[in-house]
């Protein structure tokens, strides 16, 4: 089948984005709802919701990223760390509901694939991406492909260890030292929580930091450091040629972040993978996971 458009859903934190996407990326209808924090059936009925906005005769495949490890053998949500969507077969379900070839992807695998098809990876054959959300998720582009492991899952990159017995992991993972727990929005919120009172959250640390705070600005200062730590690591693990950051904290925070982030790294990393990589702003903004998710769509029609 040679259909011209494909569904890709993001199922974030807060907001379920989905679209129809073309086969170059462009998105020609959109829709967005809230996520429902409840109930496992809530979740998938309001997905099922976002894609019944939106399916239509020039729709061949649908595909959905979720903030979970993905069993691709067998089209399994493993365990969302921050909804409440456990072991739960979203693959097979969503192609009985809507009789249409379904695809199933990491969400920031899904980030990961849409700037390097259509954002700021384009060209670009290895590259890591980072988004820096409520959570912090990461995808891979390996050799011109997205790396997915053994179990077709992708990679976890916010559950690296940074710090031996560290901070507890947040949601349902009972991890500690993870670097999520260093660098995502909540770690932010909770940093400001501790700096500047109880209301405080990420928005308001950046807010300060534009406004010349020092406290916030130190406090953003750390948080890159540990990014980049991060970033070193998977610079030496995936010799990229190209970092992306992604995520509303990543973004918004991006120049209080990325300097100390980019020095940390450049410090960790060896030759010759030092002197390649880039990091780069991502592209697509929110649309990436979406638009990422319809060329998953695309894979699984093809």
């Amino acid at each position: 089948m040679n259909a011209t458009h494909a569904i890709g859903v993001d199922l974030g934190g807060t907001k379920i984005l989905a679209g129809v996407v073309t086969r170059a990326g462009e998105i020609v209808r959109r829709h967005e709802r809230p996520t429902p924090q409840d109930s496992q059936e809530s979740v998938v009925r309001e997905l099922e919701a976002a894609v019944s906005e939106l399916v239509a005769d020039d729709v061949g495949a649908i595909a959905f990223g979720v903030p979970s490890p993905i069993d691709q053998r067998r089209g399994v949500v493993v365990e969302c760390v921050n909804l409440p969507l456990t072991d739960f077969a979203l693959r097979g379900h969503m192609a009985g509901r809507f009789d249409l070839p379904v695809g199933l992807e990491n969400d920031a695998n899904a980030a990961a694939i849409g700037e390097w098809r259509a954002g700021v990876g384009r060209g670009v054959d290895d590259l890591v991406m980072l988004t820096l959300g409520t959570g912090l998720g990461g995808g891979v582009i390996s050799g011109g492909k997205p790396f997915r492991g053994a179990n077709g899952g992708g990679v976890e990159l916010g559950h690296v260890v940074i710090v031996h017995d560290g901070r507890p992991c947040q949601g349902a993972c009972r991890g500690r030292g993870h670097l999520e727990a260093y660098v995502s929005g909540h770690a932010a919120s909770a940093a400001a929580q501790e700096a500047f009172g109880p209301s405080a959250d990420a928005h308001r640390l950046i807010r300060l930091a534009n406004e010349g705070d020092d406290v916030a600005r130190a406090i953003l200062a750390e948080i890159g450091g540990y990014l980049g730590s991060g970033m070193g690591s998977f610079t030496n693990i995936f010799a990229p040629e190209l970092i992306v950051i992604g995520g509303g904290f990543g973004v918004a925070g991006w120049e209080y972040l990325i300097p100390p982030a980019e020095e940390v790294m450049l410090r960790e990393a060896l030759r010759p993978m030092r002197d390649v990589v880039r990091v780069k702003r991502a592209e697509l903004a929110t649309a990436a996971g979406l638009i990422g998710a319809a060329f998953v769509a695309f894979e699984a029609l093809d």
